[in-house]
């Protein structure tokens, strides 16, 4: 059990969430803002980055790397200094419990002229670094790690071989690796993806590709130039599902949130919910900085279960948690499949989650990759553990909002590495 603070209790049989909901700003996007600017040749602006753990690494990472970030009145600016620019960092680069830092950082890292460490905390440490280890390898890169989990080392060698690389399985942060390491490649790299994953990095690169068949290529050609802009960054998806889901099971609920990045790599979850009958609404759809944002309204309603499996997974990977929540209570059963890369998150999210929901009296078995829900459940009082991880933390908060009693939250502090505001948002609107 998490032991760090005293155990946030919920209050259930909540009734009429109302009100506007403040969300924190989108971390993929921040994450690679930070490390794009850091690679262009000048400075960039960047407003409405996220001041959550996770986005907050990487700018640690990159100051270490000799990028200095100085404060304005709207954000901050990075002063970038080209692909070549980075120094050698004199301790282990710490990326505290972000992958997408670890993940995207060594592929950058991979074609400098120096070595460097990554580190980062227990739960960091414990997930598989391999997926980006064999291609950084197949491009020439020398990059060790004891059981295939940081610390990672990396010597840097410069120039990488460009290559073509298929993904064994749809992952945004290892096709973003390798695309990041295609800049210090000579020749062109290309990433063959058979299930779309997000696409941040190509939206934000300016990279192309085409669809062939089953299969998306992109490429990057290495050297190429990275220029600098203003880059603003729209709230998190992610941070908004939790919202969508709670406005549709609490009764009597009619929730607003502003300024929601929906780029259709990671608004599977609407589609999702809309099959289950959820009554949620887009408003003042419109196009920032290549990304399209927009305001979504959501209202309470009465869901219903359906199957969820195939390509549809990789899109709403890190929403399945909260996804659990809906599941749980709605009329029939839900079958959630092909989903075996819950267990390789911050926890085995697929076994966190059954045991969080058992605990609180929901019906439902647990598969390999996925879960089965009865569905109807009637949620009752109990103690829950987050097992370190903020989307675990965030998803039972909102289903002790229908239990029948109080939730005690084991560790909910966490819910600070993605969004800070959190446990306020959720006293407030209840």
């Amino acid at each position: 059990m998490d032991t760090l603070e005293t155990p946030r209790i919920i209050k259930g049989a909540t009734r009429g969430l109302i009100g506007t909901v403040s969300l924190p700003a989108d971390k993929s996007i921040a994450h690679r803002t930070a490390l794009f600017a850091s690679l262009a040749s000048g400075t960039s602006q960047v407003v409405g980055y996220p001041s959550s753990a996770d986005p907050q690494s990487t700018l640690s990472c990159l100051r270490q790397l000799g990028i200095e970030i100085l404060p304005t009145d709207t954000g901050f600016d990075i002063h970038g200094k080209g692909l070549n620019g980075f120094t050698a960092p004199t301790l282990p680069l710490d990326c505290g419990n972000s992958g997408t830092t670890m993940r995207l950082l060594a592929g950058m890292l991979a074609g400098q002229s120096f070595s460097s460490i990554l580190i980062g905390d227990d739960s960091l440490s414990g997930r598989p670094m391999g997926r980006i280890i064999d291609p950084l390898r197949m491009m020439g890169a020398t990059v060790d790690a004891q059981g295939g989990r940081a610390p990672l080392h990396v010597q840097g060698t410069h120039p990488l071989r460009a290559v073509t690389y298929e993904l064994p399985i749809a992952s945004a942060q290892v096709k973003s690796c390798v695309l990041l390491a295609g800049l210090f490649a000579k020749g062109i790299t290309t990433v063959v993806e058979h299930t779309p994953s997000r696409d941040h990095t190509e939206r934000m690169l300016g990279l192309g590709s085409v669809t062939i068949g089953n299969q998306r290529h992109i490429s990057v050609e290495g050297g190429m130039e990275i220029k600098p802009r203003l880059w603003s960054i729209p709230a998190d998806f992610s941070a908004a599902a939790f919202f969508l889901v709670a406005g549709s099971i609490v009764p009597d609920s009619a929730l607003k949130l502003l300024k929601v990045g929906l780029n259709p790599s990671r608004t599977g979850l609407i589609d999702v919910l809309r099959a289950m009958g959820a009554n949620i609404v887009i408003e003042n759809e419109r196009l920032v900085g290549g990304e399209p944002i927009g305001d979504i309204v959501v209202r309470s309603a009465e869901l219903h279960g359906i199957q969820v499996s195939g390509p549809i997974i990789a899109n709403i990977i890190d929403e399945i948690p909260i996804l659990c929540v809906a599941a749980s209570v709605a009329t029939g059963p839900t079958s959630i499949s092909d989903a075996s890369e819950l267990r390789h998150k911050e926890a085995d999210r697929i076994a966190a989650m059954a045991t969080g929901l058992r605990t609180l009296g929901v019906e439902l078995e647990e598969k390999e990759d996925g879960l089965l829900f009865k569905g109807g459940s009637t949620l009752r009082s109990g103690t829950v553990d987050t097992y370190h991880d903020h989307r675990i933390a965030m998803s039972m908060g909102i289903a002790a909002l229908v239990s029948d009693g109080k939730v005690e939250i084991n560790g909910s502090e966490i819910a600070s590495v993605s969004f800070p505001t959190f446990w306020d948002c959720l006293e407030e609107l209840a």
